[in-house]
C-alpha cells in the first residue's frame, strides 16, 4: 500500500508566497500586465521578444529533427464544438473547458437583458451556445482535417497557437491563456512512439541551450473525478506522458512542466476516423513547448534584466 503525504502547511504557504512574489516582480517591471481575472495577463513587447527568441530555437530544433517535412498550421483560438466533442476533452477535463456563448435574441429579449443588467442581475441566461469552443490543446483543431486515410508517410505537423484552460491561480506559470508550439505525428504505432521518444532528449537540449536546468519525468494529465484517478494511473504506468520540468522555486516544489511529450495511442484515430494505409486506426503523438512557461523559467533563472543575460541569449 502506498501512502501519499501532503506537504506541511508551512511549505505550501512558503511556495505560494514565492509564486506571488515572482508574479509581483513581473508586474512591477512591466513584463506582465495583470487583469481582474487571476491567471489572465497582457504581455509587454519585451516579454514577446523573449517568446520570439524561444520560438526561433524551437523552430530550429524542429528543422534539425524533421528537416522541412513538417507542414505548418496555425489555427484560431476557437474551433467548432463538433470537433471539440470528438476530442473527448469534456469527459476528462470538464473543469478546464471554455465554451463560447453569444446573444441571438430579438429587440425584446435585448431590452430584457439590459433591464436585468441595470438591476445588477445575472444576464448570462440570455446567451446561448455559439457552436464554438476555446482551444484547450494546440493540436486539437488539426485532427478533423485528417479524417480518412493518411498518406503512406502519415502526417507530421508544426502547430503553434493560443490555448485556454480554466485554472485561475496566483502562480504566473499557470496562465488561463497561453501558447503552445507543438510537433505532431500521426501514423503507425511505431511512428508515434518514436516521435515522442526522439523529442524527449531534443527538448532537453533546447532547454539546455536556453540556459535552463531541466529533467524528464514520467507524468500524467490532471484527469477529473474518481474515474480520472484510474486514467492518470494508467497513463503513468504505460509511460504515455513525459514532462520536461524546471524548478522555478528551488526545493519548494517538484518543478514546473515547460515541455510535454505525449503518446495518444489510437484515441484521435478512433474519434476522428483517421486510418493508416493499412486500414488500422492511426496513432498519434505530440511534443508541446509551453512558450510562456519557458519564458518565465528564463526570467527566473537569468533575472528580469535581459541586458544582464548571457550574450548567447540576447538577440
Amino acid at each position: 500500500m502506498t501512502t501519499t503525504h501532503s506537504a506541511p502547511e508551512t511549505e505550501l504557504s512558503e511556495l505560494d508566497s514565492a509564486r506571488a512574489a515572482f508574479r509581483a516582480e513581473l508586474i512591477d517591471v512591466g513584463l506582465l500586465v495583470p487583469s481582474s481575472i487571476p491567471g489572465l495577463y497582457g504581455r509587454s513587447g519585451e516579454f514577446e521578444d523573449i517568446i520570439d527568441f524561444i520560438d526561433s530555437r524551437v523552430v530550429a530544433a524542429g528543422e534539425a529533427e524533421h528537416g522541412y517535412r513538417a507542414k505548418r498550421f496555425r489555427f484560431a483560438p476557437v474551433f467548432p464544438r463538433e470537433a471539440f466533442e470528438r476530442t473527448d476533452y469534456i469527459a476528462s477535463f470538464p473543469n478546464l473547458t471554455g465554451a463560447i456563448n453569444t446573444f441571438e435574441g430579438d429587440n425584446k429579449a435585448h431590452a430584457a437583458l439590459l433591464a436585468e443588467r441595470s438591476d445588477g442581475k445575472d444576464w448570462d441566461h440570455f446567451l446561448h451556445s455559439a457552436g464554438t469552443m476555446l482551444v484547450s490543446a494546440a493540436c486539437h483543431p488539426s485532427y478533423s482535417m485528417l479524417t480518412g486515410t493518411l498518406p503512406a508517410e502519415g502526417a507530421l505537423m508544426d502547430i503553434y497557437g493560443f490555448c485556454f484552460r480554466h485554472e485561475p491561480a496566483v502562480d504566473p506559470a499557470r496562465m488561463q491563456a497561453f501558447r503552445m508550439h507543438e510537433f505532431v505525428r500521426v501514423g503507425t504505432p511505431d511512428e508515434a512512439i518514436e516521435h515522442r521518444e526522439r523529442w524527449v532528449p531534443r527538448g532537453l537540449q533546447v532547454l539546455a541551450d536556453l540556459g535552463l536546468e531541466a529533467q524528464a519525468v514520467i507524468a500524467n494529465d490532471p484527469f477529473f473525478g474518481r474515474a480520472g484517478r484510474m486514467l492518470a494511473a494508467n497513463q503513468r504506468n504505460e509511460n504515455l506522458k513525459t514532462e520536461l520540468v524546471v524548478k522555478l522555486y528551488g526545493d519548494l516544489d517538484d518543478g514546473t512542466a515547460v515541455v510535454s511529450c505525449n503518446c495518444h495511442r489510437d484515441h484521435f484515430g478512433h474519434t476522428f476516423d483517421i486510418a493508416t494505409v493499412g486500414g488500422e486506426p492511426a496513432h498519434s503523438a505530440c511534443v508541446g513547448f509551453g512558450m510562456e512557461r519557458i519564458a518565465l523559467a528564463m526570467l527566473r533563472t537569468h533575472g528580469l534584466d535581459r541586458s544582464a543575460w548571457p550574450a548567447a541569449l540576447r538577440p
